[in-house]
Parts: C-alpha cells; sequence; structure tokens
C-alpha cells in the first residue's frame, strides 16, 4: 500500500463551492501531509495504537481539519474553511 490523501465523506462535501485558489493550496497542503506521516509512520499498515488526534493546517484564504490513519495509509481531508 502507499500512503494518500483523500476528501472523507468526498470532494464535493468537503470543498463544494470554494475558491479553486484555495481548492490548489489544500490539496498542496495534504501532500505535504502524506510525506509527513509516510515518514513518521513507516510501516503503516502494520500500525496498531490508538489513531493519532486530528489536526488542522492553515493555508492562504482558509484552513483545513484533517486525520491520519496510519492502517489505512491515508490521510483524511474532512472539512475546508475559506475565509
Amino acid at each position: 500500500m502507499t500512503w494518500r490523501w483523500e476528501y472523507d465523506p468526498d470532494e464535493e462535501h468537503v470543498v463544494g463551492g470554494a475558491p479553486p485558489a484555495l481548492v490548489a493550496e489544500v490539496e498542496k497542503k495534504a501532500d505535504e501531509l502524506v510525506r509527513a506521516a509516510s515518514a513518521f509512520y513507516l510501516d503503516g499498515t502494520g500500525y496498531r495504537e490508538q489513531d493519532p488526534k486530528g489536526g488542522v493546517a492553515h493555508v492562504p484564504g482558509g484552513f483545513l481539519n484533517y486525520q491520519v490513519i496510519p492502517r489505512h495509509e491515508c490521510v483524511y481531508v474532512l472539512q475546508v474553511t475559506y475565509l
């Protein structure tokens, strides 16, 4: 399995109606979060401890809430707020 990110529950629910520039920044930040998670959880599928707490990441024009699930080797973008 390879680390990835995805919108949860789906793209329309999370970023539907957001300005395209903000969506681009969110996706760029999600890529960074994936790189960090893959370095921190080297064997994500073998991870058996409690999942880490979710987080908030600031991007130009807004912020996003995310959750890292090591067993899925995935960063889930749960909510995007634009200012």
